[in-house]
Parts: C-alpha cells; structure tokens; sequence
C-alpha cells in the first residue's frame, strides 16, 4: 500500500499547494492517487479532491479513534496506487503536550514515511539543523525526503542542496521555486474553496505542471512504495440501505454551501437516502424531499444573490414551518436566521430562525469543540438516553444578536464558544442549527438519528394522508363531523339525529317516520347484539310493525335506495358496515 505523510515545519509553508499539485501530478501520470488531509479541514480536502478526481476523507485524532482512523484510512487507500496525507501545521504540532493527536503521531500510527516541506525563504546553512534536529526529536519518525519551497534562484537552491546531502542522509526530492502561479487564492477566513471557482480545473492541472517540473516524482513514487506493510485490520463491510421507507434528503450544494465530510453523504446513502442537490443560488423552491441538510460555507460572500432569491428562501421557512426536518451547520446557521449584517450591509435571509448574525473581523469561535446533548433534539442518535458527550469543531467569524430568549438548544458547551460560549445547536420546530461542525465517522452518529428520524415522520405523514384521503366530512349544525369516503362515521360515538339528517341530505334522501323506525331499530339492534342487524331480521321485525304489504326486502330497498338498509341505513344509524359488505 503505497502511501507517505506531506508535513512541515510550521504551517504557511506551502504544503497544501505542493500535496495538490502531486495529486495532480501523479493523477497526471496514469495512477490512482487517494488523498487524505489530517485534521477537521474542509477547504484543503476540496483542492485535492479536485486534483486527483477522488474523494479527500478525513484522519482526525482528536475527533476519531485510532481503530477509526485506521479503517477510514485502509478502506479508502486500499484500491489506489499510492496514497498522499497532507498534515496541518507542522510535523510535531497538536493540541497534546504529548503529541498524541499530532501530524507525526497518525504517521507513526499509519506507518507513513514523511515528505517535509520547507519554506527555505532566507535560509542557507541553518536549514541542516532544522532537519537534524526534526530526526532527533522522534526517532520513529522517518523524515525520507525534504521538498524545499520558496526559493529565490537557481543559486539558492545549489547551496541548499549541498548543505543538505553534507550534514544529512535526507534526499532533496524537490526544489519550488517562488511563483504566483501556484498559490491559491485566499481571503479572509484562509483559502477560497474550489467550488467557487469557475477556473478551479485549469489552476490545477497549472499547478500539476509546475510541480511535475521541479519535483522528482519517481523519487517520490519509490519513497511511497518504501512504506512497510499494514498489519491486517477488519474493515467492517459496507452495507446495502436499511431496509425502510425510502427517503430523499436535500444537500445545499453551491457556491455559498460546500462543507460535506464524503463519508457523511456516504452514510446518508448507506441508511437509504436519495441525495437531492439543493442550489440555494438560482433553485427557485426545494425539489420534492423529506429531510434537509444545509452544511457550512461562506453566504456572507453571497448576501446579495442569497436575498434576491426571495422564492427559495421563502420556500425553505414554509417548508420548515410546516415541519421539514432540517440539519444545519454553520453557514448553513446564518442562512436560516433573519437578517445577515457585514460591512455595513444587512441582508435579509431565510428567516425561519428568530436570530440575526453579525459579522466580525475576528474569529468568535475557532477551533475543536466538546458537547453535551440536552435531550431538546428532535432528533439524536442517541435519544432516550442519558447526556452523551460528543465532539466536532468550529470555525466562525459571526455571533447571533437579538436571540429570541425562549429558544431551545440541542446542545451545552463544555469546551469551544458554540453559540453564546455555553449553548450551541439552536432547536427550531423539527431544524437543529449550530456552529459546530460534527462528522458521523467521528462517532458522533447524527447520520442514524437524523435519518431516522426522518423516516419515522415519513411514516406517520403517509399514514395521515392515507387517512385523509379516505376520510370526508360531514356539516352538522355547521360543524364538520369526520366519516370514511362512504359517509360511514369515523368515531361512532360523534352520532346524532342531526348527523343522520345531515347526511340524508348529503345522499339526497329525504327522511320519513318509515326512514327513523328503521334508524331506531338498527340502534336498539345492535346496542342489544353488538353486531349490525341483517337484512333478515329487519324484514321479521318490519312484517310484524307494518305488515307484509311494507315488511319486505322490496320496500324495505325502496326506503334507502343508495345500497339498501343494510348499507344506506346503517350509514345514517351512525353503524358501521355489517360483516360481509365490500
């Protein structure tokens, strides 16, 4: 399993942009290149995804187990050529003081040679202790090659080189030379995702080119192939769609919402969901769909088109209104509040939230979260238990002003800001919307709660329509009295002479004294019996009370023309159908 660690010795040092231009590089050369990116990322995925044409997973070792690691990881891998895990920050960098959670620590656990990108800009002589010192820190580390970045001529990169191969047994493998041409483009919460970007293909494959030039990509393929075998993990098979009601789930996917986790949309589809793309941009009303999920992106870039699409919008807050199960992270947050303020522009949004958002030019909240479930959910993969503790991350330069103060939350914040530093995950109707970023392979599960959920209000909504199509109603002394498509009464205790009267009069019959002898013995008959009398009985209880002449089945049909007395009769008694009648 070919495969190796792209790091740094600190972050901005141009590793994002050499891992997408190797994806591209290599993807370029025929193989079949499986990126990962360490960390919670959502932007840096989405450039090498773009770059080797697969989908970019994610290895977290704070949100995620090593056992889930390792499977994400050997699952994905395993059909490739070669694997590249692009790292954040540098090498050595993490929350731990250990370094439990950090770069080197998921490739001593995934047995990753390691790449190291330098930004040689102003170095010489000094970059040999950089590199020794980075061997000597971990010596279950192994540095196999350095990619030296930023460099200013051909001079300097002669007088790295021989510094390097005199003091250190570590290969150059590469040397960039500084060039606009390969930095992506960036704004203010860092990198722009690629998605935005209608040139995103053409920067990629430049990137590739350049990359392919002033890198030795047979090196770097044979430092990949270097990588010692895997010891053998059971990766649990995937399997088909529950069984169960199918259900569409709507993903806002478009340039203002972007930031989908692959294997959470692969989960979606693997608890039956038929992924429906959502454009919030130019869709004019949601497609057809049982459930919503808007994930996080950047609609403060897209205020102005995000209002004037007043029809999406206004479909969106009538649908969850009318109860549509919504799941929204972030900008998915801001889209669903009132108003969107930036710059001394205020936009006005979904609407379906009571909260307004204002921008700031700071982050207000950054980075992992820790959160536990309060139990107001709608919906929680771990409903009817106790508080769960689950974790995620957050990224968000806004807060929420004017907060309607009878909100509920999904959750309470026990580390990270969320909405207010003690509450995130705002509980509207059947809408969970929070800063917090969560990722079902991360164990937080919200793919089986939300899904479920989903299906289960799929279900009664079916049964509900299948109920009000065969049920009519009934005026009675202007008050409508539920009965089935036949005018049989839905709750036999709702009878009266009034309803009786009623609906003769929907069936066009005009009742007699004849008409309400019959009514009262059908009532008397079965209040004794428990059963609807037969026709049989009400010829031998009529021939008695009015005589052959009138006690007969003839007449006895004369009187209720629409299906005799045994139908038409025991509608107006308020009876149900006697046994036998179809």
């Amino acid at each position: 399993m070919s495969r190796f660690l792209i790091s740094a010795a600190h972050k901005s040092s141009g590793k994002t942009t050499i891992a997408v231009g190797l994806c591209a590089a290599l993807s370029a050369q025929g193989l079949v290149v499986q990126p990962f990116k360490k960390g919670p990322d959502y932007i840096d995925p989405m450039w090498l995804g773009q770059a080797s044409g697969r989908n970019c997973f994610n290895l977290d070792p704070y949100l995620m187990t090593p056992e889930q690691i390792t499977t994400c990881f050997t699952r994905y891998a395993g059909p490739a050529d070669l694997s590249i895990v692009e790292g954040n920050k540098g090498l050595y960098d993490g929350l731990a003081l250990d370094g439990s959670n950090s770069n080197a620590a998921l490739a001593q656990l995934l047995d990753l040679p390691v790449v190291l990108v330098l930004d040689a800009r102003g170095m010489t002589r000094g970059i040999a202790p950089l590199i020794l010192g980075y061997q000597a820190f971990d010596r279950n580390i192994r540095i196999a090659g350095v990619i030296l970045n930023q460099l200013g001529g051909a001079r300097h990169e002669s007088k790295l080189r021989a510094v390097i191969e005199h003091y250190t047994d570590v290969p150059v493998l590469g040397a960039i030379a500084h060039d606009p041409r390969l930095a992506l483009v960036e704004r203010h919460l860092g990198l722009m995702p690629n998605h935005e970007l209608d040139d995103a293909p053409q920067r990629v494959r430049a990137m590739g080119e350049l990359i392919a030039e002033q890198v030795d990509l047979s090196r770097v393929r044979q430092l990949a192939q270097s990588a010692a075998p895997l010891a053998p993990t059971h990766i649990p098979q995937q399997v088909l769609p529950l069984a169960g009601l199918p259900i569409r789930i709507g993903v806002a996917r478009d340039k203002a919402f972007g930031f989908y986790y692959p294997d959470d949309l692969l989960a979606l589809e693997l608890a039956g969901a038929v992924i429906v793309p959502v454009d919030t941009l130019h869709d004019t009303q949601l497609p057809p769909m049982d459930g919503l999920f808007i994930g996080g992106g950047f609609p403060e870039m897209f205020m102005p088109q995000l209002q004037a699409n007043v029809a999406m919008r206004t479909s969106i807050r009538t649908a969850i209104e009318a109860g549509l199960p919504v799941y929204a992270e972030c900008g998915g947050l801001m889209y669903l509040a009132r108003t969107l303020h930036w710059k001394d522009q205020i936009y006005d949004m979904v609407g379906a939230i009571p909260v307004d958002v204002l921008m700031h030019e700071r982050p207000v909240g950054r980075g992992y979260v820790e959160l536990q479930t309060t139990g107001n959910a709608p919906w929680s993969a771990t409903a009817g238990t106790k508080p769960a503790t689950v974790r995620g991350h957050e990224f968000h330069y806004s807060s929420l002003e004017n907060v309607a103060p009878d909100l509920k939350f999904a959750y309470r914040v026990l580390r990270g800001h969320g909405v207010d530093g003690q509450r995130d995950g705002i509980v509207h109707r059947n809408v969970v919307a929070s800063y917090s970023h969560l990722r079902n392979a991360a164990g937080s599960d919200w793919v089986d709660g939300f899904t479920a959920f989903v299906r289960a209000r799929k279900v009664t909504q079916e049964q509900s329509a299948a109920f009000v199509a065969a049920t009519r109603t009934v005026q009675v002394n202007g008050h409508p009295v539920a009965t089935d498509v036949e005018g049989y009464l839905k709750n036999l205790d709702d009878w009266t002479e009034d309803f009786a009267r009623a609906q003769a009069e929907a069936e066009n019959l005009e009742l007699t004294e004849a008409h309400w002898q019959v009514i009262t013995f059908l009532r008397a008959y079965f209040e004794e019996h428990r059963v609807q009398a037969q026709v049989r009985a009400m010829i031998w209880h009529f021939a008695k009370v009015w005589g052959p002449e009138y006690g007969n089945n003839h007449h006895l049909h004369t009187l209720f023309p629409v299906g005799g007395p045994q139908k038409q009769g025991n509608r107006l008694a308020g009876l149900l159908k006697t046994k036998g009648e179809h």
